[in-house]
């Protein structure tokens, strides 16, 4: 008896140390009632929940309107619970920035509230892909027990195409497609009453972008179109929420410039990749935050691009 008294303390233990390492989402003030929370600054695991992107909510007069779902439904689920500490009104509506795991693993919780999901009509490539069936499968594993047998993709109430304007919980919002960059269903949200911009991944704020796949000569179009608007703060899809929207969307949009042509010259004048990564002198950006992790895979992919794009005589 003793023996399984003393195994139940140490599963207690154990079970309360993890739940205090959790990262905190306790909700960020931007706006007079426009809140975000901050995902951690690296790659998804089961230590954090996935717990990796950012996500805003903005009160309005009939309820809450909600930017990004993050990387799990254990983490949405406290965001949920935070959401209900600053106001007893129903979460509406789910706006996706764009179908990636980190910001959607979450959205069931939302959807099973009865929130309605907008998101980009794109966004149907991924939920159909094969690459969404693998990620989620692999995620399962990686993640577990935070991403289960029981979270699922959840397609959005209403796919978007063109830039609109919707009235949502009370609120204006104008919700605007700028990619393909990131990705091919890339949103920008702006909420004008509340002066906020939620930008999703074209901005990585104090850290390198992850660049994948991505059209980077449409998202550098795309972060100047983001410089048009009059916003007093810009939420990103992950790191710190900026004041200085010039200032923090010109260091994504001077990386990426950067990466085309510090690639593009390799690619044209057939510099083998590994060659060109070790002659390109990368010190301005060696002391950001996941550069590590995320540098030379942007380098390689962004190589592959400039290959691409000379082949078509762009």
């Amino acid at each position: 008896m003793r023996k399984w008294s003393v195994w139940l303390a140490l599963c207690w233990g154990v079970m309360c140390a993890a739940q205090a390492a959790l990262p905190s989402v306790a909700p960020i003030q931007v706006g007079p009632h426009t809140y975000y929370v901050q995902g951690m600054a690296a790659l998804g695991n089961s230590e954090n929940q996935n717990f990796i992107s950012n996500a805003g909510f903005v009160v309005g007069p009939q309820g809450v309107v909600v930017i990004d779902a993050l990387g799990s439904p254990a983490v949405a689920q406290r965001l949920l619970a935070e959401i209900q500490k600053i106001t007893d009104k129903p979460v509406t509506d789910v706006v996706l920035t764009h179908y990636h795991a980190d910001h959607v693993y979450g959205l069931q919780v939302f959807k099973d509230q009865g929130a309605r999901i907008l998101a980009h009509e794109s966004g149907k490539l991924y939920l159909n892909s094969a690459d969404a069936q693998t990620r989620l499968k692999a995620s399962r594993i990686d993640m577990a027990p935070w991403v289960d047998e029981h979270t699922r993709l959840v397609f959005a109430d209403e796919w978007i195409n063109q830039p609109v304007t919707r009235t949502l919980a009370g609120l204006q919002l104008q919700i605007d497609p700028v990619g393909p960059a990131h990705t091919p269903d890339d949103l920008a949200i702006w909420v004008p009453s509340e002066g906020v911009l939620f930008s999703g991944d074209l901005i990585f704020n104090g850290r390198l972008p992850f660049v994948g796949k991505a059209d980077s000569s449409q998202w550098i179009k795309s972060l100047e179109h983001l410089m048009t608007y009059d916003a007093k703060a810009v939420v990103p899809g992950h790191g710190k929420w900026s004041n200085d929207p010039r200032k923090d969307i010109g260091m994504v949009r001077d990386y990426l410039k950067f990466l085309r042509q510090s690639m593009g010259d390799a690619a044209r004048d057939l510099v083998p990749f590994e060659d060109a990564y070790e002659q390109t002198e990368w010190g301005a950006w060696k002391s950001v935050p996941m550069f590590k992790f995320a540098n030379r895979m942007n380098a390689y992919n962004t190589y592959l691009l400039m290959e691409q794009e000379a082949l078509k005589g762009q």
